[in-house]
């Protein structure tokens, strides 16, 4: 298996972890050198969609897949909130959505577009005391999370089927937890709320593959919000020797971020070769390495 990052379509029951697994298990078919891999990002065992496996050395650019654009589609019902805050919880709280009306659920969706203090769920993978905290919440203990910075980039109706449930389109930042949403736009409404669905359609420019589908992302198609500098052999050289190299001909991103979504402070990708081989950060008026991708990717 090459070494990069792979869309792979999670359906609906299986862990995040299993669909890594899986990948493990491909890679020790084949004996030699111990093969990193890991996920990009997890998704509940109730949600589907685009879950991306690092291979190899691409494993090294998690943390720059955290401060993206995620998409994601959910349905939304409205009557009840989860302890979960999906499906397969417990009722902690109902109320009346008799009164519930469209521009209502715009007038209570609107108060969270941007930078906001959200609580993760007690089911969530935030770990407690080097736990996650849904291995507790599972056990029955309660579980009190802190709240955590985050950011909704938009988020709209796509329809009602109203007073029962809505489906939701939405853009936010890694670290965003939907349930959350729910939960909170039912409190704010006074009747509750869940997710009954959740399906994960985009991260940055990549889609969700159909399912049984395996794509796989190298060279210029790796990170690429990011600006990009082709490097000679000479500067490879000199990169090594932890010396700084002029800005040089610094390429625009392959990829645009949508309009106003935070700056996610990405290095400028070295490419050498047609691989991508060092994130250079710039300093001074110079580029420097930050990291070496050993072989490229």
């Amino acid at each position: 298996m090459t070494p990069g990052i792979y869309r792979v379509h999670k359906p609906v029951g299986p862990t995040s972890f299993s669909v890594v697994q899986s990948f493990l298990e491909e890679v020790r078919a084949h004996p030699g050198k111990r093969v990193p891999v890991c996920h990009g990002g997890t998704l509940d065992p109730f949600a589907e969609g685009l879950l991306l496996v690092l291979v190899g050395g691409a494993t090294r650019l998690f943390e720059l897949l955290h401060s993206v654009p995620k998409t994601y589609e959910a349905e939304v019902v409205w009557g009840t909130e989860m302890d979960t805050g999906d499906l397969h919880g417990k009722p902690v709280l109902q109320g009346d959505t008799a009164a519930l009306t469209p521009e209502a659920l715009d007038a209570a969706l609107a108060r969270f577009i941007g930078w906001q203090e959200q609580v993760p769920p007690a089911t969530s993978a935030k770990k407690v005391g080097g736990e996650p905290a849904y291995r507790k919440a599972h056990r029955g203990e309660v579980v009190e999370l802190p709240p955590s910075r985050v950011y909704l980039h938009s988020a709209r109706w796509l329809s009602h089927a109203l007073p029962r449930s809505s489906r939701l389109l939405l853009t936010c930042r890694g670290g965003y937890y939907v349930r959350s949403l729910a939960r909170d736009v039912g409190r704010v409404l006074g009747c509750g709320a869940h997710l009954s669905a959740l399906r994960r359609t985009a991260i940055g420019p990549w889609e969700d593959p159909p399912p049984g589908q395996r794509v796989g992302l190298h060279g210029r198609e790796l990170l690429p919000w990011s600006r990009a500098r082709l490097l000679t052999d000479q500067e490879v050289g000199e990169l090594r020797r932890e010396r700084g190299l002029p800005l040089g001909a610094v390429q625009p991103p392959d990829w645009r971020l949508p309009p106003g979504f935070p700056d996610p402070d990405a290095p400028v990708r070295g490419f050498h070769q047609g691989r991508l081989t060092f994130l250079l950060r710039e300093r001074e008026g110079a580029l420097w390495s930050e990291t070496e991708l050993r072989g490229g990717l």
